[in-house]
């Protein structure tokens, strides 16, 4: 099987630092992937790279059989590359109904259209109705977002997302700054869209019980380079990672 998403000796430089030092990686279709590392190892530069805020200095891209490398985000978020970001990018002052329902409008084209027919309006409706379902949310629909818990507004941007349709969703942080309850709740609609709905994903995660609970495979960076990679046992186990990253001696 052919990946969805592979880096090719990537690398990116900004001035005199340089940020990813030769990364190549492979993610496989239907995969749940962990980026991990410490602070300023490159997580984030990694997921800029691949969703298109800026093109690597050397090194190829492939995503879905083509390179991406120069490709803009918003190319890529039609083609399927869907990101949530560290900082929550929800609209505060509509509910959650609204959010989605203006998710679902923008995907499906007809967000600035004066009208809709009646039986557009009605699979739009449908579409959100099935979305909050999806991310569980389907008991707040009125609630307004900016006044909701962080982890609730955490999930509508994961319905956001989802909205897009994603091939690969790129999840960047997404239990950062939740209690017990929410970090439950977010790391089993992971595993749920992962699993269940077939969803490729691909994210940064600091909580190592969750990302030894979840992923599939786990990728380890450090100062901009691949320190390790495989599945939890192979990764917990490899004294490099437990000496850079899990605080214990090699």
């Amino acid at each position: 099987m052919s990946p969805l998403l592979e880096l090719q000796s990537v690398s990116r430089r900004f001035g005199a630092v340089q940020a990813l030092k030769d990364i190549s990686l492979s993610v496989q279709p239907g995969e749940l992937r962990a980026l991990i590392g410490p602070n300023g190892a490159g997580k984030t530069t990694l997921f800029n790279l691949i969703s298109g805020f800026f093109p690597p200095s050397e090194g190829r891209i492939i995503f879905d059989g083509q390179p991406i490398q120069t490709v803009n985000p918003s190319t890529l978020v039609k083609r399927g590359i869907i990101r949530t970001f560290q900082i929550t990018e929800i609209f505060r002052s509509l509910t959650v109904y609204e959010n989605l329902r203006i998710a679902v409008e923008v995907a499906q084209g007809v967000s600035l259209r004066p009208w809709m027919s009646r039986a557009l309006r009605a699979r739009i409706d449908r579409q959100v109705e099935e979305l909050m379902y999806l991310v569980k949310i389907n008991g707040k629909a009125d609630r307004v977002t900016g006044a909701m818990s962080h982890g609730d507004q955490r999930v509508v941007e994961v319905g956001l997302a989802l909205a897009r349709h994603p091939k690969l969703l790129l999840l960047d942080e997404p239990t950062a700054g939740m209690g017990d309850e929410e970090t439950h709740h977010m790391t089993a609609l992971i595993r749920d869209l992962n699993k269940n709905q077939g969803i490729t994903t691909l994210f940064v995660e600091h909580d190592m019980e969750i990302v030894f609970g979840i992923a599939d495979r786990i990728t380890v960076l450090d100062n901009g380079a691949m320190l390790a990679e495989g599945n939890a046992e192979e990764v917990a186990a490899n004294p490099r990672v437990q000496a850079a990253y899990l605080g214990q001696a090699a």
